[in-house]
């Protein structure tokens, strides 16, 4: 698969524009969501990472109106709003 379609499998991760990564505790992919936030650090690049306590996948999907669910999504947004305002 190529790694414009999935980056964490791209060799290189130097030059990749900030980048928000959010993963529940509970999801499959967390391990992997980690490592490529890691990746992004040690290529130089600017990643803000979030590992939500007990979510799973979709958590804030599945249950908009979850405090937890409200909190990541107010992160998502405060992001943003910070990237944007530069």
């Amino acid at each position: 698969m190529p790694a414009y379609a999935a980056p964490a499998r791209a060799e290189d991760l130097t030059g990749l524009p900030p980048a928000f990564l959010d993963v529940g505790s509970a999801e499959t992919f967390r391990d992997e969501v980690v490592a490529y936030a890691s990746r992004i650090w040690q290529a130089g690049g600017v990643a803000e990472l979030h590992v939500w306590p007990g979510g799973f996948h979709g958590f804030d999907g599945f249950a908009p109106q979850a405090a937890l669910s409200q909190t990541a999504r107010a992160a998502q947004l405060g992001w943003l709003r910070r990237l944007l305002a530069v």
